[in-house]
């Protein structure tokens, strides 16, 4: 009995592997709800002729804002020789105007850890990149604070250079969300003496030995 048994298993087994490798065409049948069984939507970057571009959609959609951003700005980066926007981001106004003391310690913070390395912990350009010329930078970073062009840049034009990057400075806008990238700016006019920090903020720089 348990002879049959075992050849009977074996030889189900086997009509199985044989059916089931065939090239026999099968139908599901009725389909309950077909859209979610046999998606109709175009695949992210596929060519799609809804488009003007022929492209899905592979950004939002221009002057609207996604979710949970603040303080947007829609300024787009300017194409390879064009200054335009550049130009246009000097009328960008900040909406920090004053950094509260709590402010002002997290802005500092951002950066020592972001923008120290280049242009310095006391925003003089001597970052650990350049070390009075000893360290791997060949060319000393902007001197944020003491240098008459940067000192009157405006608060738009430093933003668009943090988000888009500029020369040889890169883009931060995955490092920093739009609201830090403002308040970071505020951090700079207020060590630059052009913004007053709300209250009695101190407004000495600290915890430089964080980047070494």
């Amino acid at each position: 009995m348990k002879r049959l048994t075992f050849v009977f298993c074996g030889l189900a087994t086997l009509l199985m592997a044989v059916v089931g490798c065939s090239d026999v065409k099968r139908t599901r049948g009725k389909v309950y709800m077909p859209d979610m069984a046999d998606s109709r939507a175009y695949e992210t970057y596929s060519a799609n002729p809804v488009f003007a571009d022929g492209r899905t959609s592979q950004g939002p959609v221009a002057g609207t804002v996604k979710r949970g951003d603040e303080y947007p700005v829609h300024i787009e980066k300017d194409e390879i020789g064009d200054t335009a926007n550049y130009v246009a981001s000097k009328q960008l106004p900040n909406p920090f105007t004053s950094l509260t003391a709590d402010q002002l310690k997290e802005t500092e913070r951002l950066y020592l850890i972001n923008c120290a390395i280049c242009h310095g912990p006391k925003l003089d350009g001597n970052g650990p990149l350049w070390k009075d010329g000893e360290g791997p930078f060949p060319a000393k970073p902007a001197a944020l604070v003491g240098d008459s062009k940067y000192e009157s840049m405006p608060d738009g034009q430093m933003f668009y250079s943090v988000t888009y990057g500029k020369n040889l400075m890169g883009s931060y806008a995955s490092q920093l969300n739009a609201k830090q990238r403002w308040m970071v700016i505020s951090y700079i006019k207020i060590k630059q003496g052009k913004l007053k920090p709300a209250g009695n903020a101190d407004t000495t720089v600290v915890a430089a030995a964080v980047i070494k």
